[in-house]
């Protein structure tokens, strides 16, 4: 049986299939999509993507997940299911490899997701950004010239792969679904 206090969090590099799994995983789990950069935060976000700091930007996004976290953790005590793209994974790892000096201990009371990692070829991946209708930003650029990095980084946190090189949408969402949901709280708590 579900539990219903299921909370999924897809991770994974740019152009690996996250905005597209995300909502879809959300559809099928009859699970709520919170936003981890809601949307009072997009205005500053797209200025703040200017400044070279990366502390600062670090910050911002911790400001969004703390937020974000909040009503996840609202969805969770009432029994609604949670699916969100990216987490504290994405953030921390990120920032880290764009030479954040931050260094941060979590609260051990924030909803703690099932974590999927999607992966991808990089010439798939590559073709998929190239398709996207997005500017870069110049940290878009930066994690690029790093993904190698990224992809480590993502290693020192629990997550499961999921490979969507090859696959559709809804393929990968079935890859999901098959997996030990049970199991997968364990690795992650």
């Amino acid at each position: 049986m579900l539990d219903h206090r299921l909370f999924e969090s897809i991770e994974g590099l740019p152009g690996t299939g996250k905005s597209t799994i995300a909502p879809l995983l959300a559809e099928a789990r009859q699970a709520v999509l919170v936003p981890t950069v809601p949307p009072c935060y997009q205005p500053l976000r797209r200025e703040l993507d200017l400044y070279d700091n990366a502390d600062a930007r670090m910050c911002f996004f911790l400001s969004a997940l703390f937020t974000a976290s909040d009503q996840i953790g609202r969805y969770l005590d009432a029994g609604t299911p949670v699916v969100v793209e990216s987490y504290f994974a994405r953030c921390l790892t990120s920032h880290s490899v764009f030479g954040a000096k931050l260094e941060l201990a979590l609260p051990q009371d924030l909803p703690q997701p099932v974590t999927y990692q999607l992966t991808c070829e990089p010439s798939a991946r590559l073709a998929r950004l190239g398709e996207r209708d997005k500017p870069m930003t110049r940290w878009d650029v930066l994690g690029e010239r790093r993904t190698d990095q990224l992809a480590a980084a993502y290693r020192r946190f629990p997550v499961h792969p999921v490979d969507t090189t090859n696959s559709t949408p809804d393929e990968v969402v079935r890859t999901i679904l098959s997996l030990n949901v049970a199991g997968a709280n364990r690795v992650n708590h």
